[in-house]
Parts: C-alpha cells; sequence; structure tokens
C-alpha cells in the first residue's frame, strides 16, 4: 500500500542539523543560547515593521502572556473569532475571563466586522467595555484588518493578532503577524514552518516584549538568588528547537511559494465541478500563505453528495483531509458563552473540507487527490 498522504507534514530543508549539532557542541542544551536570539532575529526581519519578538515553548503560551500585558483579568470580556482552533480561546479562560464569540464573513471565513461592532456595542450597554479583541487570520488567509483596527481604534480596545497559521501572508503588502497591539506565530509540527512546538510572541512596542520575557522565565528578579516579586511561566523555547527553527527561516520563502502552488493546483483542477468551491483571496490586497487549501461543497449542486463523502473516501484511499474547525460556539465547553452571528460558521463547518497541503507535495500526489474528488463527484 503507498504512503498516507497527510493534511500538513513537517517538512525539514537540511539546514536544520547544522544549527542543533553548533547546540550540542557548545553543550547549549537549555532554554538560552545563541539559536535562541538568532532565531528572534531572523523572524522579525522576515516580518519587518520593527517588530521585536521572543521564541516560546507554544503558540498558546504566545497567547496567554499576550493576554495578561493587555491587562486582561477575571471577569474581564474578550471578543474572541468563533471560526478558529480552541487554543485561541482557551488562553481567555485561564485568566477567568469570558470569551465573547463573533462569526465569520464569507469572503475571508475570518471575524465579521458588523458582527464584531454588535458585540462591543452590546457588551458596552452591559456596562462592561471588552478588553481586548483576538482575531484570526485563518488557514493563512488574512482578516479584513483595515476594518477590524478601525473599529477597535473606535472603541479604543486592544489587539491581540493570532496569526499562528499565517507566517508568510500579508495584508496591503504588510505582512501577517505585525498588525495586532501583539501577534502571535506557531510553529507547530503542522504549520508552514516547525521547530516540533514551538510560537513567538511579537509587538512594535519593546516593553511587551521585553515582559513577556520576563514573565516566560518564571519572572525572576535581578537579584543574585532565586528572588520572584511576580507569578511566572516556564515557557521559554529552547535553544536545540530554536535551532530547528533557525533553518526552517531559511525555506521559509520556498514554503510559501509551494503552499500557494498547491493551493493554485487545486484552483484550476477542480474549477468547473457543481458545488466544489476553493476557498481564496478576495482581490488584490489579501496575499494568503494557504497554509491549509480548502473547499466548501454544496451538495444541492453535487447530487446529494457531502462534504462528509468526500472526506471519507479520501481516507479510505490513504489521503488525509479533515473539516474546518468546528465553531466555539458549538463546543461543549464554550456552549454557554455569548454567540453573535447569523450561521456563516456553522455553514463553513458543515460544508468545509481543508485538502493536504504540504509543502512537500509531489505533483502526482495533488493529482491523485483532485482525482479521488472527481470520482467522487461523478465528474
Amino acid at each position: 500500500m503507498a504512503p498516507r498522504i497527510w493534511l500538513s507534514p513537517p517538512h525539514t530543508c537540511g539546514k536544520e542539523l547544522e544549527f542543533i549539532q553548533d547546540a550540542f557542541d557548545k553543550n547549549w542544551i537549555a532554554p538560552v543560547g545563541e539559536n535562541i536570539d538568532g532565531f528572534e532575529q531572523d523572524v522579525m526581519r522576515y516580518v519587518g515593521e520593527n517588530s521585536c519578538g521572543v521564541a516560546l515553548n507554544t503558540g498558546t503560551s504566545a497567547l496567554h502572556l499576550a493576554l495578561l500585558l493587555l491587562g486582561v483579568e477575571r471577569g474581564d470580556y474578550v471578543i474572541c473569532q468563533d471560526l478558529t482552533f480552541v487554543a485561541s480561546i482557551n488562553p481567555v479562560v485561564y485568566l477567568g475571563a469570558s470569551p465573547v464569540l463573533v462569526d465569520s464573513e464569507p469572503d475571508t471565513w475570518n471575524i465579521s466586522p458588523v458582527f464584531l461592532k454588535e458585540a462591543i456595542e452590546n457588551c458596552i450597554r452591559q456596562g462592561k467595555k471588552p478588553k481586548a479583541i483576538v482575531w484570526v487570520n485563518l488557514y493563512g488567509m488574512p482578516a479584513k484588518i483595515d476594518e477590524i483596527r478601525t473599529i477597535a481604534a473606535e472603541y479604543d480596545i486592544s489587539l491581540l493578532e493570532d496569526a499562528a497559521e499565517a507566517l508568510g501572508s500579508a495584508y496591503k503588502g504588510r505582512k501577517c503577524g505585525t498588525f495586532g497591539d501583539i501577534s502571535v506565530i506557531s510553529f507547530n509540527g503542522n504549520k508552514i514552518i516547525t521547530t516540533s512546538n514551538g510560537g513567538m510572541l511579537l509587538s512594535k512596542k519593546k516593553e511587551y516584549v521585553e515582559k513577556a520575557l520576563f514573565l516566560a522565565t518564571q519572572a525572576r528578579d535581578n537579584a543574585p538568588h532565586y528572588q520572584h516579586s511576580h507569578i511566572g511561566y516556564n515557557y521559554r523555547m529552547s535553544n536545540v528547537s530554536a535551532g530547528i527553527g533557525r533553518g526552517q527561516m531559511m525555506a521559509l520563502p520556498e514554503r510559501v511559494t509551494a503552499r500557494r502552488a498547491n493551493h493554485d493546483f487545486y484552483l484550476q483542477a477542480l474549477s468547473g465541478i457543481p458545488g466544489i468551491t476553493v476557498h481564496t483571496e478576495p482581490d488584490g490586497d489579501f496575499y494568503s500563505n494557504h497554509w491549509l487549501t480548502c473547499i466548501l461543497v454544496d451538495p444541492t449542486q453535487t447530487g446529494g453528495i457531502t462534504r462528509e463523502d468526500i472526506r471519507l473516501k479520501l481516507w479510505e484511499s490513504a489521503i488525509e483531509s479533515r473539516p474546518l474547525w468546528k465553531p466555539m460556539h458549538l463546543q461543549p465547553v464554550f456552549e454557554a458563552c455569548t454567540f453573535y452571528g447569523d450561521g456563516t460558521s456553522e455553514h463553513l463547518f458543515e460544508n468545509g473540507l481543508c485538502l493536504p497541503s504540504g509543502s512537500n507535495l509531489r505533483r502526482e500526489e495533488l493529482e491523485e487527490i483532485a482525482g479521488v474528488i472527481k470520482f467522487v463527484v461523478k465528474c
């Protein structure tokens, strides 16, 4: 049997071992070292906009610290995008705050500016202005960032950009990961580049990054002995993992090119199939890394064939695909949260499918994937 085609596997370039070996040669097998400093500098140079960054053990840790830095406390409201992975929301709950969930808009599948404004105004009417807005550039697709930033400025609410999936994406020529008061990136094993796990907190405000580093290293006071005046966390990235990241950064432009080429293949191969729509940028302002290429399946046009029919046939053919993220307001753990929307995220979840999008996909594998889809819908 042929090896399974996975959704988004890691893709090494060979340079990683040089940096890892250097860490071993210098005995920096620790959460400090040249690789961490170098990796942070590599990412900061790439995203630009005079960003400062601190490398952490996960993207979730970065989100947690970002919310702390923005002053989120127990009892606060935090506006969150409904259609996302649970890690975007969990840190809000860590802090005892309440997520307020906002639906997607159909162009980018990201947070709806219309329902965002409605949610903010309703919170204010209840006497509690939201402390922060967390939006996600889902599957690498930039959100309607100008509209989001305008609304945040109107109500003077801090912005946290979850760019976990969007390293290499851009909006109006500016890299994602630079639009929030604080932004976060993920280097999990399935991301466009990886450090096995890992994340980074980015901000133009150096004081935010310095405080994040302090908190991520157990909040140790400047003293010759171990003294602590604040609660801290063990969130720093290891020097070995950062070495993987330094090698991966050297291949990032190629990885973005490869993922976008996968998307272009699907766009062409699946065009003209009734009921199958490939998600793509609304216009030239949006540049997605297409971390994952996704399709919508309309059973009313496919003769009753559903997203799940396609997913199961792909799996039977040794091909991994995945439904879109299940909206947070449908998750048992968040079902009591207030939700603002019109059902867009539910529609996307019910009909959307993520296709294999790894940067190491071969042409024949892409053709096999498209062939299975065409077979299922009999095209």
